[in-house]
């Protein structure tokens, strides 16, 4: 029996709400890590590199760095344990650290702690301070603009999400998946199912994101009349012809 747009919407609507949520909470720290760790890492120790006159500068400022991410690790800590508040605390110095890593991971950690305790407004506004921040790389600012979508993706209109999205719900940005999966969900919101299909697929078809999301997406791609196995087949075989 075929299934009505109805039925389609309740179960992409299910989809999201029992899966997305808690997949792009629990991996997008974890893949904005993977990606921009260890360049972070790396801008942070140039950023005191000296030489000559400057060696003893340098050694001064090296040494504040290491109790500065010292601080800032007995934050995390603060946060792994559960416990909040303490983090938050702790947290507070660092919103208004010279390092751009520093300030927006803060204010980055300090929305998603107004999440756990459901004040979306707070959270909001945190996110928003990391987006506006034009000192910061671009790659804090798509992050936070990730989670600000993800905190308000059941109170605005669908419209509102695919363009805060459309510069990241493109195939090859760092945010594509969590991106494109908002944006294919808002589009079966306003029942554009033929807008959602592909990008499902697309999603599908990225060898390098999570594979919890890409069979989620290749899912809902079958739900929506695209068989996204069969299309990443036909891609193949159409490039090793043309080789």
């Amino acid at each position: 029996m075929a299934k009505s747009p109805t039925d389609t919407k309740d179960l992409a609507d299910e989809a999201f709400l029992r899966e997305v949520d808690d997949a792009v909470r629990d991996s997008d720290m974890k893949q904005f890590w993977n990606k921009w760790g260890r360049w972070i890492a790396i801008a942070l120790v140039l950023g005191f590199g000296g030489l000559g006159a400057w060696a003893y500068y340098s050694n001064q400022q090296t040494q504040a760095v290491g109790e500065q991410g010292e601080a800032f690790i007995k934050a995390v800590d603060s946060l792994d344990a559960g416990n909040n508040d303490e983090a938050l605390k702790q947290l507070e110095p660092f919103k208004e650290a010279d390092q751009a890593g520093y300030r927006a991971l803060a204010k980055i950690l300090e929305g998603n702690i107004a999440i756990e305790k459901g004040d979306k407004k707070k959270a909001i506004a945190s996110y928003d301070e990391v987006i506006k921040d034009d000192g910061l790389p671009n790659a804090f600012r798509d992050f936070a603009l990730i989670r600000k979508t993800m905190a308000q993706f059941d109170d605005v209109k669908p419209q509102q999400v695919i363009d805060q999205l459309k510069p990241l719900a493109v195939p090859g940005n760092p945010w594509f998946g969590s991106a494109g999966e908002m944006t294919a969900i808002s589009y079966m919101r306003q029942d554009k199912e033929d807008l959602a299909g592909p990008i499902f697929a697309q999603i599908a078809d990225q060898e390098d994101l999570p594979d919890s999301l890409r069979d989620r997406s290749r899912q809902m791609a079958g739900v929506l009349g695209i068989d996204a196995i069969q299309n990443s087949e036909s891609e193949d075989s159409a490039e090793e012809a043309s080789e």
